[in-house]
């Protein structure tokens, strides 16, 4: 089994703006502006779609990792110092297996080194709107956190 395989029997697509592959596989009923009470997506990073760009949700997006290679993720809240962690299977190493985003904060991810894939999923509730989605400046980013220059300019590029 490679990524090739999971994009096509999970039937996955591309993620303009963010990277990676997805698919919405379950969302609640839409309350009356139209926001789904929840929303529950595949996501998959491989080494050709291997990061999700920094971004910024107002909902806390839970991450619930499935297979595959461990992911580095970058949480950014105003206010607080930034945190790295890891996404995978290995708990005893300190890998999360899952583990939430809190709301307003930039967060973004890519494979770790050598990677060859990482499947994993998303939950918010309530359910995500693309209107929320925003895509990160990195010299804002930057200037806030310096400490994570490096790994900024990596997720925003």
């Amino acid at each position: 089994m490679n990524s090739d395989d999971l994009i096509r029997q999970l039937k996955l697509t591309p993620l303009p703006g963010e990277g990676g592959y997805f698919r919405r596989t379950h969302a609640g009923e839409n309350d009356a502006t139209g926001r789904a009470g929840f929303s529950v997506i595949y996501y998959l990073l491989n080494r050709e779609q291997s990061r999700s760009r920094l971004h910024f949700l107002p909902i806390a997006e839970t991450y619930h990792f499935y297979l595959g290679d461990p992911v580095q993720m970058l949480i950014l809240e105003a206010g607080k110092p930034g945190r790295e962690l890891i996404l995978g299977q290995d708990v005893m190493a300190g890998q999360q297996v899952q583990m939430q985003v809190p709301a307003n904060c930039w967060h973004g991810s890519r494979l770790c080194p050598g990677g060859d894939f990482a499947l994993f999923g998303t939950t918010m509730t309530p359910g995500f709107m693309d209107k929320d989605f925003k895509l990160a400046n990195a010299k804002s980013l930057q200037n806030q956190f310096p400490q994570f220059a490096a790994e900024i300019a990596k997720l925003t590029g």
